[in-house]
């Protein structure tokens, strides 16, 4: 099969579909592999670097799309153009299309690409769960959008982010507050924090708040016992009662931080507005908002898209481009997810792929298939997350008379103390008495060394280390209490035990020393 890649017509878009260290994979996978002229140039990719790694050149875009089995982008194709490169009208019906195409929010260039019978892949509805990360464009364009997002804020505003002391005087820290912990939130909470500022994170989930103090932001908590919790990883739409005092916090916060980031998105609804136009107005002069909803609607009430707006003194930066301003490891990554997508459309590595309709994640991402629009149809409806009660049920033990176990648990234990004891017993009539020491401290030994060392949390030890480390000083407290034994034997023996144990036990505690290091700034 031929894989096509086209240069990006969106104005502004500077990424490309597929790298040229991806190339040699494709090719691998047993597709053959042409790229129009300059279709990488503006990522920093060359045409030599594409022909290097077996990519065909094309400078005609008719050529390219002619015998074109499967057509990589980035952006959708556009659907109404003033020229003669029409994309769409380019592609040969049976074609498949793979790139972002917001199929909820645009329901006609869906029906054109069915019209065409281009079967469609949308690389934004795959689904978000354990299997398909590796495909998840979505998340690779979101932690880069953070991270730029607070480097636009930064450039805009054009003060430390970190606090210092000078002779001349004390600098304070800029205050930034990053509303939304998705993928994008995280990465821009991060950078923020790595570049000093005093940084405040919300989200109306909170299960995210363990995340948020991981990086050692603040995490602003509402008083709720509302769960917004929603299909996907996405946030739901919060009652009123919660929206009025989530308001209530981001006008007090406006007050007080002098860079707010927005990430707020509800799939297939316009973003909400989370910043209002009285909250831009508290705002001190020169503060900045960044607006990474901004394509669909904004978080700001007065976000102007695709542009930097000023108002009341605030900078409200609505660019809807920012993955593309990091267009080198925007284009790698997202053509390591395509790889990894036509690998899974491609089980035999023979260069034909196959449209598995029952695989979820095929099945999620497949938007357009012979000629028919199957986004949203029952039959490739998004994968449902079950709710809490009934993934409670699934899990559930089944039930069980629980004071006949409980009665039947201490049988048990009863007889098994008496065989113990019987056998102890036997030992201590016919074994002699030197044994029934050696075996005492042996028992205190294993003991000690149990709740010492083995029972230590492994958040302070890898599990492998609390083991050798219990197994240890088992070793060494019976090396400790020998070591004094009239037998020149025994003694150099113990002596000898006490050493190595010894140099086992600090050598384990300097590797998790090293390894909580690794965790520090």
């Amino acid at each position: 099969m031929k894989i096509a890649i086209p240069k990006e017509r969106y104005p502004g878009e500077q990424r490309v579909a597929v790298t040229p260290s991806v190339v040699s994979q494709l090719i691998d996978l047993g597709f053959n592999v042409s790229i129009e002229t300059n279709a990488g140039i503006s990522a920093s990719f060359d045409d030599m670097a594409y022909q290097s790694a077996g990519a065909v050149i094309t400078d005609d875009i008719k050529l390219l799309f002619a015998g074109a089995d499967i057509i990589l982008k980035v952006r959708a194709p556009e659907l109404e153009t003033d020229n003669d490169s029409d994309e769409i009208s380019l592609m040969e019906p049976g074609t498949t299309l793979i790139c972002f195409i917001w199929p909820i929010q645009n329901p006609a260039l869906l029906q054109r690409l069915a019209d065409q019978k281009v079967n469609t892949l949308a690389m934004d509805t795959i689904p978000r769960i354990s299997r398909a990360q590796k495909m998840d464009a979505l998340s690779s364009m979101a932690n880069i959008a953070g991270y730029r997002a607070v480097i636009e804020a930064a450039n805009i505003f054009g003060k430390f982010f970190t606090g210092q002391i000078t002779a001349a005087g004390r600098i304070a820290p800029a205050k930034v507050l990053v509303i939304g912990a998705g993928v994008a939130g995280l990465s821009a909470i991060g950078t923020a924090k790595s570049l000093g500022a005093v940084v405040r994170g919300f989200d109306t989930r909170l299960e995210v708040k363990e995340q948020i103090l991981s990086l050692n932001a603040e995490f602003l908590e509402l008083d709720f016992a509302e769960d917004a919790s929603g299909e996907g990883g996405y946030a739901k739409t919060m009652s009123k009662a919660f929206i009025d005092a989530e308001m209530a916090l981001f006008t007090e916060q406006a007050k007080e931080v002098d860079i707010i980031i927005t990430t707020a998105l509800i799939p297939g609804k316009a973003a909400p507005i989370l910043i209002t136009a009285a909250m831009v107005k508290s705002m001190k002069a020169g503060s900045v908002i960044v607006d990474l909803a901004a394509e669909q609607g904004g978080n700001c009430e007065l976000t102007k898209a695709h542009a930097i707006s000023v108002e009341h003194g605030v900078s409200i930066i609505g660019y809807c481009d920012l993955p593309s301003r990091l267009a080198p490891q925007s284009s790698q990554l997202y053509a390591a997810n395509i790889a990894h997508l036509l690998t899974e459309l491609t089980p035999k590595k023979d260069g034909q792929i196959a449209l598995n309709m029952e695989d979820e994640v095929i099945r999620c991402a497949t938007v357009v298939h012979d000629g028919e629009i199957v986004w949203q149809l029952p039959a490739a409806a998004p994968v449902k997350v079950a709710a809490k009660e009934e993934v409670a049920k699934m899990v559930a033990p089944p039930s069980v008379d629980v004071t006949q176990s409980t009665s039947n648990k201490s049988l048990k234990n009863i007889v098994l103390l008496l065989i113990m004891g019987g056998l102890l017993w036997g030992v201590g009539v016919f074994a002699p008495t030197a044994f029934m020491n050696h075996l005492t401290v042996f028992v205190l030994a294993c003991f000690i060394g149990y709740m010492v060392i083995w029972n230590v949390s492994h958040s302070l030890h890898t599990p492998l280390m609390s083991i050798t480390n219990a197994i240890s000083s088992i070793i060494i407290l019976g090396a400790l209490l020998q070591v004094s034994s009239s037998s020149n034997t025994v003694m150099w023996l113990s002596g000898i035990a006490v050493l190595i144990t010894t140099i086992n036990i600090v050598a384990g505690f300097a590797v998790t020393h090293r390894m909580l290091k690794m965790f520090n700034k």
